[in-house]
């Protein structure tokens, strides 16, 4: 929340976020590159990212740029051009006092928000799409939106059908992911009141289909420098605001296999009092979701050049300097790692169990935790739980 300063007005909090992939499409990139430097810094992005970013955001037709290996690395290039033309030209400094990223989102918002460099954020994205394409080549596997329907009925249901809800958006939106009969299944039988629209990804991202992506994005980022946040900084697991570069760097490894939490996140910026919202290109998605679930906050799609001035007067109004810092929520979420039935444990640094017809799965927090720091259960010994339902509610230690 922005707190009282007797000598200067508090005019509000403004985020910057970054879309994830399946929201590009063909030639969103083509006005970026009339802009002095864009081309330039693409250019440079595409090399280290082992793809033609140029050809993949002008020319490249909806297929190609399909290929997780191409469209990850396209998506976090855009969203860092774009937030250095926000900028005026000093390369991600965008003057912002928040950032949040959607799945592959979360690598621009991490360089927006200082943790770590953006060549360093091309390296880690290159890994990310080429594993995760490969990952998604070993079966049949997919993702459907799931529209509208009561959020319990529509949860059951993906269940039901032995997916994963994969991305969990908010504003009635869950995407359903796994084996594309499976998706066929629950094509079959919707949920009452919800509308299925299939999406043009690769494979069954932010799933237990990802784990081999998880082990090589985990490599990749052992040489990584990362600095604490400069800003708040919000994380797609439990909509938290991570506070160190360790952690974030660990989450976002992790992510790849987890269900996003977006609807957390905008719990978060609402208890943070955010006032105004941007969304990088290729912006849509985010800002929909955000004008549905954040009523009252001011929302900016920034999808072309020609809209960088509303946007810099969006900044300007809801400038960050001199304000005091916001304050962070005192608490993080534990999430399950998979579909099962809950079994509570008191072992050091473990929350629990996931019990499954293939074993236990443990339940942990990624950052040392006692049994003091443990808030608020938020489900109970032998409750059956689907991946990423938050479990419980807990202290970091940071925090006490």
């Amino acid at each position: 929340m922005c707190m009282e300063d007797p000598s200067r007005q508090c005019k509000g909090m403004l985020i910057i976020t970054a879309p994830g992939q399946g929201a590009q499409a063909p030639g969103f990139l083509a006005p970026w590159l009339e802009l002095p430097g864009v081309a330039e810094r693409l250019g440079a992005a595409g090399e280290l990212a082992g793809c033609d970013l140029i050809k993949a955001g002008t020319t490249a037709g909806a297929e190609e740029i399909t290929d997780t290996a191409v469209a990850q690395p396209l998506l976090v290039a855009a969203a860092l051009a774009a937030a250095g033309a926000l900028a005026g030209g000093r390369g991600g400094d965008v003057r912002a006092e928040a950032a949040a990223g959607h799945s592959v989102g979360e690598l621009a918002a991490g360089v927006i928000a200082g943790v770590l460099a953006e060549d360093d954020a091309m390296r880690l994205v290159r890994v990310r799409g080429t594993a995760m394409a490969a990952a998604a080549a070993a079966e049949p596997t997919g993702m459907t939106a799931v529209l509208g329907g009561e959020v319990d009925a529509v949860l059951a249901a993906i269940g039901k059908a032995g997916l994963t809800p994969a991305n969990v958006n908010g504003a009635g939106q869950v995407v359903a992911a796994g084996a594309v009969a499976a998706l066929n299944a629950l094509a079959a039988d919707p949920p009452s009141g919800a509308r299925l629209r299939p999406l043009q990804v690769a494979g069954a991202f932010h799933t237990a289909y990802m784990a081999p992506a998880v082990a090589a994005l985990r490599g990749a980022a052992a040489g990584v420098a990362v600095a604490d946040p400069a800003m708040t900084l919000l994380s797609d697991a439990d909509g938290a605001a991570v506070t160190t570069g360790k952690e974030w760097l660990e989450r976002i490894v992790a992510q790849v296999a987890a269900p996003v939490r977006w609807d957390l996140c905008m719990a978060t910026m609402a208890d943070l009092g955010v006032t105004a919202f941007i969304e990088l290109p290729p912006a849509g998605t985010l800002a929909g979701l955000a004008k549905r679930a954040l009523p009252g906050v001011a929302v900016c799609a920034l999808k072309t050049p020609g809209q960088l001035d509303a946007a810099r007067d969006m900044l300007a109004e809801h400038a960050a300097a001199g304000l005091v810092p916001a304050h962070l929520p005192e608490w993080r979420l534990v999430v399950a790692p998979t579909s099962g039935t809950f079994r509570p444990c008191g072992d050091p640094g473990q929350v629990g169990v996931v019990v499954t017809r293939g074993g236990e799965h443990p339940v942990t927090a990624p950052w040392d935790l006692a049994p003091s720091q443990i808030i608020e259960w938020l489900a109970e010994d032998g409750d059956p739980v689907s991946e990423g339902q938050p479990l419980v509610r807990v202290q970091p230690a940071e925090a006490r």
